[in-house]
């Protein structure tokens, strides 16, 4: 296996412990994986999902930047990430789980964002948290545990409306 996807899958490991997660424990699968987040930061100038259909312009992803908006509620609900990267108990990465996708289609995320000038506080199904340190916006019920831009932990994270 190439040096850098091994580098950036040690650098992967270090980060989910250091954040109170766990990544998967076949390391073959972590570094395959791996490897695609650095194909993808390669071609798209992010570390996005490789299980995930990057689409329409740079911006229109940065909810599948790894680690993606949408892998806390899949550990809370199914024990493991969409792509099994992250996993609730090393037990889970034995396990052939399937969880279903969150993501909205790319029309679903351009219109809300299209929406979001004219939202006002307390109309979205879901409270929108804001990094501190690079102003990333999280709609979900809880803020992230560690930023997916600038890797800040959730204490950071403000309540944004």
């Amino acid at each position: 296996m190439d040096e850098r996807v091994k580098k950036r899958a040690l650098r992967l490991r270090e980060d989910a412990k250091k954040s109170g997660y766990i990544l998967n424990t076949d390391d073959e699968f972590v570094e395959s994986l791996t490897e695609g987040l650095l194909n993808n930061n390669d071609r798209y100038g992010i570390e996005s999902c490789p299980c995930r259909r990057f689409s329409g312009e740079k911006e229109d992803n940065y909810d599948i930047i790894c680690p993606c908006d949408y892998r806390d509620a899949d550990l809370a609900e199914y024990g493991a990430c969409y792509c099994a990267l992250y996993v609730s108990k090393p037990e889970n990465s034995d396990v052939q789980i399937q969880v279903p996708e969150r993501r909205p289609s790319l029309e679903e995320r351009r219109s809300r964002k299209a929406k979001t000038g004219s939202i006002q506080p307390g109309t979205l199904p879901h409270p929108v948290h804001r990094c501190k340190v690079c102003g990333y916006l999280c709609a979900a019920d809880n803020p992230p545990r560690v930023c997916p831009i600038c890797k800040a932990g959730s204490e950071r994270f403000e309540r944004f409306f």
